[in-house]
């Protein structure tokens, strides 16, 4: 089991771990730094919206970003940046202009074209360069997928886009915008947060590097990465 791996005992704990080991990282970055960057996922992750929100932190200094996002409109329910903002935003005093969401409302072609050009144009990248955000947080689905890249994806392979559409025929045919594996895998800190039982299986294969691990974007993506694991998750792990 990857020594980065911490396995709480509940999914309370592990909420609580995983949003304090986000701030320890994002107050590093900080230092002599007027930002820190943050990229979240969505999925049903609002406590841990509601413990980061609980945190004492200078809000005023951070950038925050998406990693991937629903092509719906932001007060939709489904939408990942209306979670952010019930849970999170609405309740810390984080300026509107370092909100950075993707546009769900527009055509995914679009969107994804729009949330890239925002990207390079707040890092300040020339074409085919990769931004490095402070922290990424990511989860992992018990299909093993991650951000909005499923089994089976090709784009798992692109090392060199940013942002992509992405039909999701698994998830309700439903169209996504999703950071690509070459800004993901270019963090400076990726911290994936995992909780249920439905997600043992895979977690064992990724986690303890299976013979199957390359096969789930969470195990191409979730390299080197810090994991942080409720008990029910990480049940059929093998003892470090």
């Amino acid at each position: 089991m990857s020594p980065r791996t911490h396995v709480l005992p509940d999914r309370n704990a592990a909420v609580e771990a995983c949003a304090g080991r986000i701030f320890e990282l994002l107050n590093e970055s900080l230092t002599g730094r007027e930002f820190a960057t943050l990229a979240v996922s969505g999925g049903h992750i609002q406590d841990l919206f509601e413990k980061m929100a609980a945190r004492r932190f200078d809000w005023k200094r951070l950038q925050l970003f998406w990693v991937d996002e629903r092509c719906v409109p932001p007060h939709d329910s489904a939408s990942n940046y209306k979670l952010a903002k019930d849970h999170l935003i609405s309740r810390v005093e984080i300026p509107e202009s370092h909100v950075h969401r993707i546009v769900g409302e527009v055509a995914p072609q679009e969107a994804a074209e729009r949330y890239a050009q925002e990207i390079r144009s707040f890092f300040g990248l020339a074409r085919g360069e990769m931004p490095a955000f402070d922290v990424v947080q990511c989860g992992m689905g018990p299909d093993g997928h991650t951000a909005s890249l499923f089994p089976g994806d090709p784009m798992i392979d692109d090392r060199e886009g940013i942002a992509a559409a992405r039909f999701a025929p698994q998830q309700a045919n439903q169209w996504r915008v999703t950071l690509l594996p070459g800004p993901l895998l270019a963090a400076h800190q990726r911290i994936y947060f995992v909780s249920g039982a439905d997600k043992a299986p895979v977690l064992r294969e990724v986690l303890n590097a299976g013979p199957q691990a390359s096969k789930y974007p969470a195990g191409i993506v979730g390299r080197n990465a810090e994991w942080f694991v409720d008990r029910e998750a990480a049940d059929e792990l093998e003892s470090s």
